[in-house]
């Protein structure tokens, strides 16, 4: 309960493990809600566990291409030249 509360006010981490234990659980389309929602914010583990899901076939190509790109949209909207630095 706690998680999904702090997963709706955008906490990163509770979104992915959301996503996990859904998956755990075999609520695969649930699970793959939450960690697309976690690898938009730039969470590289949610994208590699959506990565896993398309190899054992519980995503589609279409499903991880979307992760890929919103991963890398969230990555280059976070690079600033002071971070660089």
């Amino acid at each position: 309960r706690l998680w999904q509360l702090a997963a709706m006010k955008g906490h990163v981490l509770s979104r992915d493990s959301l996503g996990i234990v859904e998956a755990v659980n075999g609520n695969h389309h649930l699970a793959l809600q939450h960690l697309m929602i976690s690898a938009k914010m730039g969470y590289e583990p949610s994208l590699n566990c959506i990565k896993n899901m398309f190899k054992e076939g519980h995503a589609n190509k279409a499903q991880y291409a979307e992760a890929l790109l919103g991963y890398r949209d969230a990555v280059e909207e976070m690079k600033s030249p002071q971070r660089e630095e």
